[in-house]
């Protein structure tokens, strides 16, 4: 089999709790198998994340984001510019642009379709702020305090979470929400979405107890997406209102911005491989 890729390189962390080395051999397998051996690799968090100049010195072509998404972000951010392509694999917690590119596969699988031209590589759609860049979303409000309740499940188990659930909860319910410019309705959180026709807003709500009970649940079990939620609007240039500081989720990795916080439509400095 001939790989549609000649030197491709791995990025992973050792130290992370969804590290495993029967995948990580099967990765290496699968490059060798195709043609295409690792050039390179890079071990987080001892190495770092290589940037455009770093890939360009070894000739890389494809670079093997195996890591969550917050990884993943930072791996595209200093790529931007390169000439080769993205293959993210399912290496983190909720795995979101993997699932995007690919479906909810293995990454061997996934990384066996790539590198036999089952695939196709192209820019995708970002959300862009002064503060940062998202790949898939961009969780805005007070809502965004159940990703900790979440790390700190992921890290110190179910009891220490359970004591961090309810200032979360209070958060959610009781902090100033946020909206989007032009309407008038406030939300616990708004999620920004990148789409071909423009950023994507839509609202979570949380107008009674079962609608708390699904978000917490959501939060913490998966995919926050999948809660109660409400289309707001759909826009080239969103512009979320608070009346405090807002809180923010870049892919998984928190932030905090002034209120009026503008976001735009943006694409990716760097190609990405998908198999979906």
């Amino acid at each position: 089999m001939t790989s549609a890729f000649s030197r491709p390189a791995l990025v992973y962390n050792s130290q992370s709790g969804s590290h495993d080395p029967a995948i990580e051999a099967a990765i290496a397998e699968a490059c060798r198998t195709a043609g295409a051996p690792l050039a390179a690799t890079f071990a987080l968090p001892d190495d770092d994340i290589p940037d455009a100049a770093a890939l360009r010195a070894k000739e890389i072509d494809l670079l093997l984001v195996w890591t969550g998404d917050g990884t993943i972000n930072a791996a595209a951010i200093k790529a931007a510019g390169w000439d080769g392509a993205i293959l993210p694999l399912p290496g983190g917690t909720l795995n979101l642009l993997s699932k995007a590119l690919h479906g909810d596969r293995p990454a061997p699988d996934i990384l066996i379709d790539a590198l036999g031209g089952k695939a196709r590589r192209r820019p995708i759609p970002t959300v862009r702020s002064d503060g940062g860049e998202a790949f898939i979303t961009v969780v805005a409000g007070p809502a965004t305090r159940w990703a900790e309740v979440r790390e700190t499940m992921r890290q110190d188990g179910i009891i220490e979470a359970s004591r961090a659930a309810p200032e979360a909860l209070e958060q959610m319910l009781n902090a100033p929400g946020v909206r989007v410019a032009g309407h008038d309705t406030a939300y616990p959180a708004v999620i920004l979405t990148p789409t071909a026709a423009g950023v994507r807003a839509d609202g979570i709500l949380t107008e009674g107890s079962i609608d708390v009970l699904r978000h917490g649940l959501a939060w913490l079990g998966g995919d926050f997406r999948d809660g109660p939620s409400e289309a707001i609007a759909t826009s080239e240039t969103i512009v979320l209102k608070s009346d405090a500081p807002i809180s923010l989720e870049y892919d998984g990795e928190l932030a905090e911005t002034p209120s009026p916080a503008r976001f735009a439509l943006g694409m990716s400095g760097v190609d990405f491989v998908a198999t979906a």
